[in-house]
C-alpha cells in the first residue's frame, strides 16, 4: 500500500492533535466541578463547586494554549 503524501499525513496529525481539545476542555471543566462538589460535601460548604469549576476551566485553557504553542513550533 503506498504511503500518503506528507501534506496529507500532516493534516491528519494536526487534526488529531486539535480534536483532542474537544475532549480535554470539557473533561477539565467536569473534573474541576466534581472536585468542587466533593469538597463542598466534605467541608459542608456551598460555593466551592464554583471555585472548582473555574479552576477546571482555567486548566482547560492552559492546555489549549500549550497545545497551540507546541503545534506552532512544529509547523515552522
Amino acid at each position: 500500500m503506498p504511503e500518503p503524501p506528507d501534506s496529507n499525513r500532516s493534516f491528519f496529525v494536526a487534526l488529531a492533535r486539535y480534536s483532542e481539545l474537544a475532549v480535554v476542555l470539557p473533561a477539565c471543566t467536569l473534573v474541576g466541578w466534581i472536585i468542587g462538589v466533593l469538597l463542598d460535601r466534605w467541608l459542608h460548604t456551598g460555593s466551592l463547586y464554583l471555585v472548582g469549576l473555574l479552576v477546571g476551566i482555567a486548566a482547560g485553557f492552559v492546555e489549549l494554549i500549550r497545545t497551540v504553542i507546541k503545534n506552532e513550533g512544529k509547523e515552522e
